[in-house]
């Protein structure tokens, strides 16, 4: 069903709660918040603003990484307000809470047309547990609501569920933003018919996180192409050996189910030929998640499909590359989900960055639909500097993924149907 979109308010003098995805990546090496990358700042601006044209007062509430209902400097949005006026090219301001008389008393004192932007709604544990007071607290200077998270959309929180529903009961109304808006266009409507052939790209680790995807898609695709970590576990419930790649031996099952799907229903499913090996071996450094460093030796081109005893699985072959390559420029409508391998590491990247520029080329050259999942997908195209040459990045991970799988989104639920 439809939902109401800031293009059907009149916010004019009204208090605009404004849920925005403002997760970005930080750099702390200089001693100062750097942000590294600002796509998801970047990607609200249209939609706050037409609410300041429409004279509305905007709060803006966001989370930055997971403080765990502690107030975590680290995880501050001061930096974020700093760049959202920079980019803006107007003040905001900033409070340093989320609820409470210091949030009432700078609303109170806004003008239509200003910004503030509120401190991370995750210093409290009650945010994530959708506690009814915490969200009466947050809605209390709200009389309408926006959306425009759809990153978040999938997480029943207070700011993305809780004080939609609180200002719909007091009879505001509960809108998506423009970048909402889009996204459901594309990873919806766009989705249901799509052109054809409708190829769709998958890769990643896991497939036990795509495995709902992969079957719903199976209903609509012409072809799937599957790369990363996740094709040695279809290798391994092929029989073949898979080394010290990364596999899940306990869903083989899973993948076979796939493939027989895939066969029953005509769907060509496209797994790596060759690929691209090299042998890990155990450092003393971590990352900075804590996560020991595993370098990579013995770089080469695998051709055979049974993986090396000593080496693991890290990109796909030029093979590989060449065929997906073909598929791609034959489609009308492409759905990629999912790097083709450690594309961080330049020796794992050329996979991935040759499928991202098979689909710039089909979408630049044949007016190709082309939507991007969300996650590493829009990081790998970035650093590709291909961003702009596809139809439609989203700003989702989970979320474009539960959407993919046919999942109501809280999010979005709790938005007002036109």
């Amino acid at each position: 069903m439809a939902k109401l979109t800031v293009k059907d308010l009149n916010v004019r003098g009204k208090r605009v709660f404004v849920r925005v995805d403002y997760n970005v990546p930080l750099d702390h090496a200089s001693g100062q918040a750097v942000i590294t990358d600002a796509t998801r700042i970047e990607a609200t601006l249209p939609t706050l603003r037409l609410l300041r044209q429409q004279g509305g007062k905007l709060i803006l509430a966001a989370h930055l990484g997971r403080p765990k209902g502690q107030r975590e400097p680290s995880m501050s949005l001061r930096p974020v307000a700093d760049e959202l006026a920079r980019r803006l090219g107007s003040p905001v301001g900033f409070v340093e809470d989320c609820i409470g008389p210091q949030v009432e008393q700078k609303v109170s004192a806004m003008q239509p047309g200003e910004v503030l932007l509120l401190e991370n709604v995750r210093y409290y544990r009650e945010e994530e547990a959708n506690d009814p007071a915490f969200a009466e607290k947050l809605a209390k200077v709200a009389d309408v609501y926006v959306n425009d998270a759809f990153g978040a959309a999938h997480r029943a929180h207070a700011s993305t569920e809780g004080v939609a529903r609180l200002v719909a009961r007091r009879g505001g109304q509960c809108a998506a933003g423009l970048l909402m808006e889009l996204e459901l266009k594309f990873l919806g409507e766009e989705l249901e018919q799509p052109a054809r052939p409708f190829v769709v790209i998958l890769g990643g680790a896991k497939v036990s996180d795509k495995i709902q995807v992969i079957d719903r898609l199976l209903e609509k695709a012409d072809a799937l192409l599957i790369g990363g970590a996740m094709a040695y576990t279809f290798r391994l419930a092929q029989g073949h050996s898979t080394g010290k790649s990364l596999v899940e031996a306990d869903k083989t099952g899973i993948a076979q189910a796939a493939l027989a799907k895939a066969a029953q229903r005509g769907v060509k499913f496209l797994l790596p030929s060759d690929d691209v090996v090299a042998e890990p071996v155990k450092t003393d450094k971590v990352d900075k998640k804590g996560k020991p460093v595993i370098d990579y030796q013995n770089v080469r081109v695998n051709t055979s499909l049974d993986c090396p005893a000593d080496a693991a699985g890290l990109d796909i072959g030029p093979a590989t590359v060449r065929a997906y390559a073909a598929e791609v420029a034959r489609a009308k409508t492409i759905l990629w989900n999912g790097p083709m391998g450690l594309f961080e590491d330049p020796r794992f990247a050329e996979g991935t960055f040759a499928v991202a520029r098979a689909v710039a080329d089909v979408t630049q050259q044949a007016a190709a639909k082309s939507i991007i999942g969300g996650g590493d997908s829009v990081k790998a195209l970035n650093k590709a500097r291909l961003g702009d040459k596809v139809t439609f990045m989203s700003t989702g991970g989970g979320a474009s993924l539960e959407f993919l799988e046919g999942k109501v989104l809280p999010g979005v639920a709790a938005l007002s149907d036109k």
